[in-house]
């Protein structure tokens, strides 16, 4: 069977890398397609095999400003043809799902989300002042093109797999379109617990975007006496640590070998963003460490909540239901008051339902059908 796995763009690893590369292990021999490709950016699975890129990759520095690229993304998509193949399959979040694949061929998608910018998730990317923003204003005045074009171009597609029930949901009310939910692998052989007691500090981690609101962190840990740790970078960075209180320090990025050992260290993780699926919160649950949680997106379905658990379930974390500082800081409180019943080992064994293992044997009984 020849196949080719087709990603967005090549210029980091987050969560959908994670996916890619297990996809990379799974198809050893498929080739590999993305809009914008900065070599050495992603895992030697990935790296190692033949990267084809749109025509937006011959642009000068693109990897500065290729977001900026949004839209011509779509016709770059569709400018590539992928003949030849018995098998393609896309990792998308953008506009792997629009490319050029024969109806003879079989297409599958692994959908970490329906196009944020085209659908509701675009308010979250311009936080506090977004009508100065010129980029707020482009993307409402391309709003009809993006989603048309997204919709369209899922009609092409065989097969859809979602990231979570909240991103299946999505898919159905955006394209209509019918999808088996395949959560994402996390690596729960690295991620693990390492024998260290937890110490004082809460932590937070995450690329400082809008939407994973480390400004809530932030505000909610000012009106507590409490140490907070931040690891991460992003557009957010040099704001987040002018406005932080005494009480949070930053880290930065940070390898996973630190990251590993402030999961298993910390008090409990702090995740007050609504995301799609969120690997952060299961990679700290991995190491043993509960969560307070924002309860929304993602995080209702790898947290079990110490206010929603039933019969033998055992808690893993808190969440809040309002997104303010007030009531961060109240989760906050109500987790110290229970700490005592949460169990590590019962927190990690959440975790593993999301291991790299469970994902690829799953995956691999659908591709290969």
């Amino acid at each position: 069977m020849r196949s080719a796995i087709v990603h967005d763009w090549l210029t980091g690893m987050r969560g959908g890398e994670a996916v890619l590369e297990a996809l990379c292990e799974m198809l050893p021999q498929s080739d590999l397609y993305t809009m914008v490709y900065v070599p050495g950016s992603t895992s030697r699975a990935i790296e190692g095999r033949t990267v084809h890129t749109s025509l937006l990759n011959r642009l000068p520095a693109v990897a500065r400003y290729y977001r900026l690229l949004l839209p011509a993304m779509p016709l770059a998509a569709g400018r590539m043809t992928l003949r030849g193949y018995d098998l393609v399959v896309a990792s998308s979040h953008c506009v792997a799902h629009g490319v050029n694949v024969p109806p003879s061929t079989r297409f599958v998608c692994y959908c970490h989300t329906p196009m944020r910018y085209a659908w509701e998730g675009r308010e979250a990317y311009f936080p506090g002042r977004k009508r100065l923003d010129p980029r707020y204003w482009v993307l409402r005045l391309l709003g009809d093109y993006l989603r048309n074009w997204d919709r369209r171009a899922s009609r092409s597609v065989t097969q859809y797999f979602a990231n979570s029930r909240n991103v299946q949901e999505r898919i159905g009310r955006c394209y209509g379109r019918d999808s088996v939910v395949m959560y994402p692998p996390v690596d729960t052989d690295f991620y693990r617990p390492l024998g260290q007691p937890p110490g004082d500090f809460y932590l937070w981690v995450g690329a400082l975007a809008p939407y994973k609101r480390i400004d809530l962190a932030l505000e909610a840990f000012r009106g507590l006496d409490r140490p907070l740790v931040v690891i991460g970078h992003g557009q957010q960075y040099g704001r987040a640590r002018r406005s932080a209180s005494r009480n949070v320090r930053f880290l930065g990025r940070q390898p996973r070998s630190v990251l590993r050992r402030y999961y298993g260290t910390c008090r409990a993780l702090i995740f007050p963003g609504e995301e799609d699926f969120g690997i952060v919160p299961v990679e700290a649950q991995a190491c043993g460490r509960p969560v307070v949680a924002y309860g929304r997106g993602g995080a209702l379905e790898t947290v079990a909540g110490i206010d929603s658990v039933r019969g033998r379930e055992a808690p893993t974390g808190v969440f809040f239901h309002a997104p303010t500082a007030q009531a961060l800081r109240e989760a906050v409180v109500r987790f110290e008051r229970a700490e005592r019943e949460f169990d590590p080992r019962a927190t990690r064994a959440n975790a593993l339902r999301f291991s790299r293992e469970r994902f690829k044997a799953a995956m691999t009984e659908y591709l290969v059908a």
